[in-house]
């Protein structure tokens, strides 16, 4: 269970930034319902990686670096430009759905686009995360978040 919720919270924030990827797309062809559609499911599996990895983090913990020592500092630093722009994309990608449902248009296009490549960068920073954490080096221990983190 440990291994298998990350696993599984990784499929859904992969497959949200290819929804995100689809909704550009549909936009760029001015399809707007197909647009919010797309951005709509790339929300709900969205929620649905923060909901289950938040699970695991909650009821199991956090799985420190297994990997090298020589290497666990460039990790480290790779964690937390990856949490930070997580961070940004939830934000940004909050007020552009609200900005997007409101009509507020403008704002939402300056939004968009922003969002899209942050997205994209969370999520691919957050798959590599993964990898180097179950992939290619072995888990280390469950812990706190921070130990985690911090090392």
């Amino acid at each position: 269970m440990a291994t298998f919720l990350p696993f599984i919270s990784t499929i859904f924030i992969a497959l949200s930034a290819i929804f995100v990827a689809f909704g550009w797309y549909f936009i760029g062809k001015r399809k707007i319902e197909l647009h919010k559609k797309t951005m709509f499911w790339a929300a709900v599996l969205a929620t649905i990686f923060f909901i289950t990895y938040l699970s695991k983090t909650f009821f199991i913990g956090s799985t420190s670096f297994g990997g090298p020592d020589e290497i666990r500092f460039f990790y480290q630093i790779f964690l937390i430009i990856h949490i930070t722009l997580a961070t940004i994309a939830a934000v940004l990608g909050i007020t552009a759905l609200i900005t997007g449902y409101k009509n507020s248009l403008r704002l939402h296009k300056k939004l968009g686009p922003i969002t899209s490549i942050i997205w994209f960068f969370s999520a691919s920073t957050g798959i590599a995360v993964y990898f180097m954490l179950y992939v290619i080096y072995s888990p280390g221990e469950t812990t706190n978040l921070f130990r985690a983190i911090l090392g």
